[in-house]
């Protein structure tokens, strides 16, 4: 049938070839006399009353005709889907000076802020809508593709809310504080990774900038009357795991770390609520929210040269936002127990590559805890908005305590201050200055000087 409509097609247009022209279109009653002849006539067959208009018409009537019974079926299969192409592209220039090293100066995407995705969902009836999401990474630096980001289907309804299956996003990272009350978030100036907020494993529930959990479960609440929650799992997978990657060496960071799963097939949990209202132009959120990392056999027992752990780590966050007019407040408290991977340096929590006593590391990893340690985080920040741009200062605290014949004790104390230009809705341009300085300093750990100055394009 395809290829009997293409011959039609193909041969009426030789026939109209060179034929008398079509009619002129050209005044508005001409337009609307002609509309209106085929509306009142047009009963049953509106290709043969037009045929007689003109010969020329025919061709592209004929042809539209055809060429409409053909995309009729595609158009009814794609009708309640909607798909999504989105992205972002960031690039800064960041200059790093490390206490006794050479700076480190740099043009790219340090923190992984450039992606690009679809986003498919599909309405099924009776409110309730499939979902789909695929997210890649890429390097403005480097020309890095591929770098795998959120990917996940899932089922959302307007009264009970969304749930996620695969790759996803933890709700300590974008629902309950974390990047959400950073305006920096996603650039060199941020606070996570600087000594401000949770820093996060490759797969672990912390909230760094590249921080994904592997195999989970998600389901984000609806709000009601200003509450909403959000809660994730994530089954123990430590059978499936080279030792090397889940075991940190004592006062060390954790390299590569992925899921640290749980004994026995434990499930690894988060979950965080948070409470909105506005009253007289006052907007205030309250959020809270724990997180449960169960650590795995062999990280129980240890391994070669590797610390043995004994307790699973527990996270707790509290913190608050208020807005009034064009003042916004943030703040944010965390409270560590026996850091396995969230809390503990990674790549995924990196400020570039991991901190190391090299004088050619740009690496930061001054929210990190010990392996195995305790401690607490606290950041605070306040922003003024005047006309499209927006005046930014911020600062928080790390304090890591020491272990006994381990690592010893850290603390870090940072502060930023700079500036966003919107020069659109999608479009901006940043700029600022951060300092972080660190009590009981080694060549790991050192107090540094930070200057950036970026553009980011959002589709």
């Amino acid at each position: 049938m395809y290829k009997i409509c293409l011959f039609f097609l193909q041969y009426v247009s030789v026939l109209g070839h060179n034929q008398i022209k079509p009619p002129d279109w050209g005044g508005p009653n001409k337009r609307g006399a002609f509309h209106r002849n085929v509306v009142r006539q047009n009963k049953t067959a509106p290709v043969v009353l037009t045929l007689k208009e003109n010969f020329g018409m025919k061709k592209k009537l004929i042809s539209l005709a055809v060429a409409g019974a053909l995309a009729a079926p595609m158009v009814a299969s794609a009708q309640g889907t909607n798909v999504t192409l989105f992205g972002s592209v960031q690039a800064e220039y960041a200059t790093v000076n490390k206490e006794g090293q050479s700076s480190q100066a740099h043009i790219g995407d340090d923190t992984g802020r450039s992606r690009w995705g679809m986003h498919v969902t599909e309405n099924l009836g009776a409110g309730l809508k499939a979902k789909a999401h695929v997210e890649y990474g890429f390097s403005t630096g480097s020309g890095a593709l591929g770098i795998a980001r959120e990917r996940w289907v899932g089922l959302a309804n307007d009264n009970w809310g969304e749930v996620k299956f695969g790759r996803v996003q933890s709700p300590f990272k974008d629902f309950a504080g974390g990047m959400t009350i950073d305006p920096f978030a996603y650039t060199t100036l941020q606070a996570s990774g600087s000594g401000g907020t949770m820093s996060a494993s490759a797969n672990g529930l912390g909230s760094g900038a590249n921080g994904f959990v592997n195999s989970a479960a998600r389901y984000d609440s609806p709000k009601v009357e200003g509450f909403s929650f959000s809660g994730i799992l994530m089954p123990g997978d430590s059978n499936r795991l080279d030792p090397a990657n889940v075991i940190a060496p004592s006062g060390s960071f954790a390299g590569s770390q992925s899921n640290s799963g749980g004994e026995d097939g434990e499930w690894d949990f988060q979950v965080a609520g948070k409470y909105e209202a506005q009253f007289q132009g006052h907007n205030l959120a309250v959020f809270g929210g724990y997180s449960r990392d169960n650590i795995s056999t062999r990280q129980r027992t240890g391994n070669a040269g590797y610390a043995p752990l004994v307790n699973n780590e527990h996270i707790w966050r509290g913190g608050a936002s208020w807005s009034f007019q064009n003042f916004k407040l943030n703040g944010q408290y965390e409270n560590i127990n026996n850091a396995v991977g969230a809390a503990t340096c990674t790549n995924a929590g990196m400020l570039g590559n991991p901190a190391t006593g090299s004088p050619d590391s740009r690496g930061q990893c001054n929210s990190a805890m010990n392996w195995g340690g305790d401690g607490n985080i606290w950041f605070a920040g306040g922003q003024y908005d005047w006309g499209n741009t927006s005046f930014i200062a911020q600062g928080g605290m790390t304090n890591a305590h020491g272990l006994a014949g381990g690592a010893s004790r850290r603390e870090v104390s940072s502060f930023t201050v700079g500036a966003i230009h919107n020069l659109s809705k999608r479009s901006s341009l940043f700029g600022g200055y951060q300092r972080a300085m660190i009590d009981d300093r080694n060549a790991v750990f050192r107090d540094s000087n930070t200057y950036s100055i970026g553009m980011r394009h959002n589709f």
